[in-house]
């Protein structure tokens, strides 16, 4: 099989919904926002907790990632206050070139000209090329591994949390990841929404994910991690040599409720052999007797590697 390299160990965190909500201006709920903030002070204020988020940051940082992807939904109302908090919090995790976000849906609540996520976030979704941040997609080589940022995060009229990833992006992760084929790295899309069929209802959709199927079943791509149904998902799509694997994370600030998954996150190892990616993806949750997260299933899969022809 060839001599083991090194690992390369990255985490997926997703939907946060960074605790605590700052102050609310009365006319940023001139909009959509005054949904979500009934939503938040009637339900999300009790799920999302500091102190699962302190657990989580303590985890992250014994457990000595080389990188930590973020699948979307960092805030919960858009607000610019929000945004600055979470850079803070963002560039608290590691140095930048360390952190790669996408975001999801709750990060882009209300139409604006110039989302704040895209000003104060730059240093998360840079790519490698230059181009100009809040590019999608974008991609940043680390290690072995290629990730390549997608966006879903669209506006949704009230009562909605659909995504949409646009003709323009789709044309441009194709020609990515054909580029990256053979490369000798392993391709790994981020995005916010689910895009295998069935994993959430229709108002949370992402609304041209036969369109994103469709680009992966003949470009390719070895893995492809989301988040937003906040609870843990495994799936597969098709892909031109056999099954890409679809890994989703539940959110990783959530308290048990309602009979939901408690915060969760996944730890990723990866072993490169000159044939293979082995890797090694671990559901890591939290247990709120003992205050801290604990390892939990382990979900191990080899990647033939795509050689260059």
């Amino acid at each position: 099989m060839g001599i083991v390299a090194a690992m390369f160990c990255f985490a997926q965190v997703s939907d946060l919904h960074l605790p605590p909500l700052p102050p609310v201006p009365l006319r940023a709920l001139a909009s959509k926002r005054a949904l979500g903030y009934l939503s938040w002070y009637r339900k999300r204020k009790g799920i999302h907790r500091a102190e699962v988020l302190e657990a989580l940051v303590a985890d992250l940082t014994e457990l000595h990632h080389d990188h930590v992807v973020v699948t979307g939904d960092v805030t919960n109302l858009s607000l610019p206050a929000e945004y600055r908090a979470a850079a803070q919090w963002l560039h608290g995790l590691a140095p930048a070139d360390r952190v790669s976000v996408v975001p999801g849906n709750h990060d882009a609540y209300t139409p604006v000209p110039d989302p704040g996520f895209i000003g104060d976030w730059a240093a998360f979704m840079t790519c490698d090329s230059g181009a100009q941040a809040g590019t999608f997609p974008f991609v940043r080589k680390r290690g072995p591994v290629a990730f390549i940022g997608v966006s879903s995060a669209v506006p949704s009229p009230p009562f909605m949390a659909t995504g949409r990833i646009g003709e323009m992006q789709l044309k441009r992760l194709e020609s990515m990841l054909d580029a990256l084929r053979g490369s000798g790295l392993l391709r790994i899309v981020l995005l916010h929404h689910p895009p295998q069929a069935g994993a959430v209802s229709a108002r949370r959709r992402l609304t041209d994910a036969g369109q994103f199927r469709s680009v992966l079943s003949r470009a390719g791509a070895e893995l492809v991690l989301h988040g937003h149904a906040h609870r843990a998902l495994v799936g597969e799509l098709p892909g031109p040599l056999g099954p890409i694997r679809v890994l989703g994370a539940a959110s990783a600030t959530a308290s048990a409720h309602a009979g939901q998954q408690s915060a969760q996150y996944h730890a990723i190892r990866v072993r490169e052999t000159k044939e293979t990616w082995r890797i090694s993806a671990e559901s890591r949750c939290y247990d709120a007797a003992k205050g801290h997260f604990i390892g939990g299933p382990v979900s191990d899969m080899d990647i033939t590697k795509r050689v260059a022809t």
